[in-house]
């Protein structure tokens, strides 16, 4: 239920060679750096003023994308073809973007993938996390990746706790999924195929393909007691 298939088509993206056999489908994220250190950079577009590229040299624009004035990429980066930058987003730390993307206004974008047609609406992060084909993410859609208690991020499927070997890990969001207004998705958050949730919801753990989140109720709170890094994750 980690394997690429569950989550991904991989035809027509070009960096498809960051996925291995036989690895889970968060895999990429643990080699992106050493991948970027390997390729060659090429911009193919006329840079507008009040564009801010951060280490130009370590980055790539494909052809007909537009970068709009205001924002701010920081190589190593990799954007494709026919893709929209909107005024003020951020692009940092290792981001590969395919073709056909949007990335809206002030949203950031760190340490991720993000597969062919996507989009990331504006307000959003996406921070080390993978995002599919055709997904779209509604205003104000946070990847969170870091636990408050600062542990490795593990993913729960089938009741069972698997490793990811990631410090800072978002979320892996399928093929075709929809995601509503101002969601969190918590760390080492899987959602299958053509899945989707309603807006302003807490999202967590393993979400199968084809399926639709309309509540995170009912909720469960208690008192803290001593310190708080020690007190949550129990």
């Amino acid at each position: 239920m980690v394997s690429i298939d569950s989550f991904f088509s991989l035809k027509r993206f070009a960096h498809k060679s960051l996925w291995k056999e036989g690895e889970p489908v968060w895999s990429p994220l643990l080699a992106l750096d050493a991948y970027l250190e390997k390729k060659s950079y090429n911009i193919e577009i006329t840079i507008p003023t009040y564009v801010h590229l951060l280490r130009p040299d370590l980055i790539s624009i494909g052809k007909g994308t537009v970068i709009e004035p205001g924002v701010c990429i920081q190589g190593p980066c990799i954007i494709g073809k026919n893709c929209i930058i909107r005024h003020g987003a951020f692009l940092r730390d290792g981001v590969i973007c395919g073709d056909h993307c949007a990335i809206g206004h002030s949203a950031e974008v760190k340490h991720a993938i993000l597969l062919n047609y996507a989009h990331i609406t504006h307000f959003t992060y996406v921070g080390d996390s993978i995002v599919g084909n055709w997904v779209n993410l509604g205003a104000g859609v946070k990847c969170a990746n870091l636990r408050l208690d600062r542990r490795p991020v593990e993913v729960l499927v089938d009741g069972q706790k698997i490793k990811t070997g990631l410090k800072k890990f978002g979320a892996i969001i399928g093929d075709k999924t929809q995601i509503g207004c101002n969601c969190v998705l918590n760390p080492g958050t899987l959602m299958g195929k053509e899945s989707a949730s309603y807006p302003l919801l807490n999202l967590r753990g393993y979400i199968l393909p084809q399926s639709r989140v309309i509540s995170d109720k009912p909720w469960h709170v208690e008192p803290i007691r001593g310190n708080i890094l020690e007190q949550i994750g129990k």
